[in-house]
């Protein structure tokens, strides 16, 4: 006759001592394996939010560095040749524009200057153009030729180099949009609207923040349309 299997768990289940062994999934099992996985989980957590503050930190200081040379391009893409320049687009950065020459506009409007007198092509296209020195120099020959800043512009005349002007509004390639000066002003749009109060500044400053919903509430306003492919075309 075989012998009667003994009773209790097998002897691979045994501890020396003759007691069954535990696992330490068992629902009696000690915690400390559990408090051993929580620290990983904890230290996971911790290095996960350091990674993100570097990458964070480097972002910004991306964003706020010096913003690389302008290259026109006739093709439309979101693409940016740069991370610093994709970090400021997200973001929204865009650096103030610091002129070679103070222009001073208030002191030139309280002249009775038009702004179409120095953005020749406002009337007439989408762009307002920037004043060629030439332009100054049909006054500044012979008016005022004496002060420090006409003195600047007479030297780039005298050099024949154009004023490296900065640009203080325009919308972004990403933005998609086709801005047509023209059509505003047949529309007697003031220049104050978009500008802000350049008759009261000096140097000119971006004063409003030309958002969609800027410009589809002045053309809801002025009953024009609100069609996508009024701007966007």
């Amino acid at each position: 006759m075989r012998p009667t299997a003994r009773a209790g768990p097998p002897p691979s289940r045994l501890s020396r001592s003759g007691e069954p062994r535990r696992s330490p999934l068992d629902s009696g099992a000690s915690g400390s394996g559990k408090a051993a996985a929580r620290d990983v989980a904890s230290r996971y957590v911790a290095q996960l939010f350091t990674a993100a503050f570097a990458v964070l930190a480097f972002v910004c200081a991306a964003a706020c560095g010096t913003p690389p040379a302008q290259v026109s391009s006739s093709v439309f893409t979101p693409a940016h040749r740069t991370t610093a320049e994709a970090a400021r687009a997200y973001f929204g950065i865009r650096p103030k524009a610091e002129q070679p020459i103070p222009f001073p506009h208030k002191t030139h409007i309280a002249k009775k200057a038009e702004c179409v007198d120095c953005h020749e092509s406002v009337e007439k296209g989408p762009i307002a153009g920037i004043p060629s020195v030439k332009t100054c120099m049909i006054c500044h020959s012979q008016i005022a030729i004496d002060r420090p800043l006409i003195k600047l512009v007479t030297d780039y005349s005298d050099k024949g180099i154009e004023i490296p002007w900065q640009r203080v509004y325009g919308f972004t390639r990403e933005a998609h949009v086709r801005f047509n000066h023209a059509p505003h002003v047949r529309a007697n749009v003031e220049c104050s609207t978009c500008h802000g109060p350049i008759a009261e500044q000096t140097v000119a400053e971006r004063n409003v923040n030309l958002t969609m919903g800027f410009c589809v509430n002045c053309h809801k306003q002025k009953n024009a349309s609100n069609d996508c492919l009024t701007c966007h075309y």
